[in-house]
């Protein structure tokens, strides 16, 4: 049973294929997200994408937004016409395969989790993404990154890529470190897993409990959808 995992990003759109037991067959595939990145601009990506890869069984997706169902109903850094689009029934579609679609941070932390106490799992990136994890167990679209952070900002618009190309690293570096703080003392976490295309930015010392987790695991989590 081979998994196509797919991870849909504000800067790119990857995939890469799995085996049964969740272990890579080959190299990660990736395509820059079109822009503007509208549903049917991204669904051609995914199409390619699909076509690039061997003979799959399933298909596992990562979208930056609240899903419901299969069902995108928010996608802040990509296109307002995802709203209530059917990613999982028209991928499902183009490629006659069953597909399951995620929130991308909630699969980056079925990824990383261990299953041990409050994990809470942060995703730097185009966007800020989070999941959350009780034993093991996800609450699903915590869209942390559009919780109010600090000086009437987001967590998104304080440490978003464009804020990192505004202020700079040292400044952005600052600000991870007051996000931290302020997430342990929200979440009370026993461990936080960072991840994301922006975490080579990272200069700051971290926490004992704060790990940088790779950003492969956005796609190696996708076998969790099948469990």
């Amino acid at each position: 049973m081979k998994t196509l995992a797919v991870d849909i990003g504000g800067s790119g759109v990857k995939a890469l294929l799995l085996d049964e037991k969740g272990e890579p067959l080959g190299e990660r595939d990736r395509i820059k997200t079109p822009k503007p990145a509208t549903p049917e601009a991204v669904m051609a990506v995914l199409q390619q994408l699909a076509s690039n890869q061997n003979e799959f069984d399933r298909v596992s997706v990562g979208f930056p937004g609240v899903i419901r169902k299969g069902v995108v109903y928010t996608a802040v850094n990509l296109h307002p016409d995802w709203v209530e689009y059917d990613l999982a029934g028209r991928f499902s579609e183009m490629v006659s395969r069953p597909v399951r679609v995620a929130n991308d941070a909630d699969l980056q932390g079925m990824g990383a989790v261990a299953g041990n106490g409050v994990e809470l799992v942060m995703t730097l990136g185009t966007g800020i993404g989070g999941a959350l994890f009780t034993e093991g167990q996800i609450v699903p679209n915590l869209e942390l990154g559009h919780f109010r952070f600090r000086k009437g900002e987001t967590y998104e618009e304080q440490l978003g890529r464009a804020a990192l190309k505004k202020v700079g690293r040292k400044t952005w570096n600052n600000r991870l470190t007051k996000a931290i703080n302020s997430l342990s003392r929200l979440f009370n976490y026993d461990h936080l897993y960072i991840g994301g295309g922006e975490v080579k930015q990272i200069e700051v010392e971290l926490p004992e409990n704060v790990v940088v987790v790779s950003n492969v695991l956005g796609l190696l989590g996708g076998i969790n959808l099948w469990k």
